[in-house]
């Protein structure tokens, strides 16, 4: 392993960690809104989702020595080489994180579009209510997909491990803070929000209604949706349900091979014309 490396990763890890032990603090001593109650019988909610978000997390720890960094370095050793000089240093760190969130957009977008994508990104959406765990709630499908894909970007953009590094840091950040439930003072967050991913825009995505499901794909920077017409005009209500659709919260295991079964995703539902007799 590199020295770049060697000396990344332990300022990687020890930021992720204290990042999200504070928000998980923060948003039970500040919360926006209370964890609504389980709307079948069984451990779907409370402490129950908080171990089923982390322990998804720690499949995917396991992963990354394993898996996901071995790739992402070997991709470094084989790009195309067309990176001018110029594209090096502070600016190009820079200019690497606006590339990375730009095309992870394109990417997050794709799991919502294609089905079988999807099928892994579903689970990330079950969870009934957001929270910093909910940052960390990720099939390890879509784990191993999102680094073969990202090798290949890797490759055809020529893009440094320091630049890999510096962004996986600043997408958890950016994940445990738009997913989280602290009380984010209004005027903050309506000035956060006309730059990066805030919760009142990252709710919205996890509204249980497909069209809001299906919109506001941001990452770390909030211009992508309004620039590709995908930011949902739908504001973020506290009381909105959370989740997926038609689909209700799955148990912990049954979570890991839920993507390998055969099924469709629920068709949405339609919003009531005129004509009904609804308002």
């Amino acid at each position: 392993m590199s020295e770049v490396i060697q000396s990344l990763l332990p300022w990687k890890g020890a930021a992720g960690l204290l990042w999200l032990a504070l928000f998980l603090a923060a948003e039970r001593l500040l919360p926006a809104a209370r964890e609504p109650a389980p709307v079948a019988p069984g451990p779907t909610g409370g402490w129950h989702r908080l171990g089923r978000n982390l322990g998804l997390w720690l499949a995917n720890v396991g992963l990354y020595p394993l898996i996901v960094l071995p790739v992402s370095v070997w991709a470094t050793g084989h790009t195309i080489g067309w990176r001018p000089e110029w594209w090096s240093g502070g600016l190009g760190l820079v200019l690497d994180v606006v590339l990375l969130d730009f095309l992870i957009f394109w990417w997050h977008r794709a799991n919502h579009e294609i089905p079988v994508l999807w099928r892994f990104h579903e689970v990330h959406h079950l969870d009934r209510f957001l929270d910093a765990s909910s940052a960390l709630r990720f099939h390890f499908g879509e784990v191993i997909l999102s680094a073969l894909v990202r090798a290949g970007l890797i490759m055809l953009f020529d893009l440094p491990i320091t630049s890999i590094l510096v962004f996986e840091t600043l997408v958890l950040m950016g994940a445990v803070f738009h997913h989280s439930n602290l009380a984010v003072p209004p005027k903050l967050e309506r000035a956060l929000a006309k730059l990066v991913i805030t919760p009142s825009i990252h709710w919205v995505h996890h509204h249980a209604l497909r069209r809001d499901t299906d919109a506001n794909y941001g990452t770390i920077f909030s211009f992508w949706d309004p620039l590709f017409g995908t930011r949902s005009p739908n504001p973020r209500t506290l009381a909105m349900p959370i989740g997926v659709e038609g689909v209700q919260e799955q148990p912990f295991l049954r979570l890991f091979v839920r993507p390998f079964t055969a099924r469709r995703r629920p068709a949405p539902v339609q919003a009531p014309t005129s004509g009904d007799g609804s308002a």
